[in-house]
C-alpha cells in the first residue's frame, strides 16, 4: 500500500481518507473538532481489503497529515486506538 492511493477528502467539519483499489474502497472516517484537533470515528476495510494493510496505510497517513498541520488526534475509533497502542512513536499525535 502506498500514499499514492489514499485520497483525502473534506467537506465543511468532516473528512475521510479513502483507499480505492481493484473496485473496492477502504476508508477512515474522521470528525474536526477545532483547527488543531480531529477525532477518527471508523475505518471500514470491505472483505476484498482485508489482510492487505488497507486499514494500517490509513491510520498512517491520518498520523501523517497530523504531524504535518500539527493536529491531534482523539482515536475514537476502535482500529484506530488498536493502532496508536502498537505504534509508541506516534504518541505526539494522539490525545487520549
Amino acid at each position: 500500500m502506498t500514499d499514492a492511493a489514499i485520497a483525502r477528502e473534506v467537506d465543511g467539519s468532516r473528512g475521510r481518507y479513502v483507499l480505492r483499489q481493484d473496485g473496492a474502497e477502504a476508508e477512515l472516517t474522521y470528525s474536526v473538532a477545532s483547527p488543531t484537533l480531529i477525532i477518527a470515528d471508523h475505518t471500514g476495510v470491505p472483505e476484498a481489503l482485508r489482510g492487505t494493510g488497507a486499514g494500517l496505510a490509513l491510520v498512517e497517513r491520518l498520523v501523517a497529515d497530523a504531524r504535518a498541520e500539527g493536529v491531534k488526534i482523539v482515536p475514537l475509533c476502535p482500529f484506530v486506538n488498536a493502532q496508536r497502542r502498537k505504534h509508541p512513536d506516534w504518541a505526539d499525535v494522539f490525545q487520549v
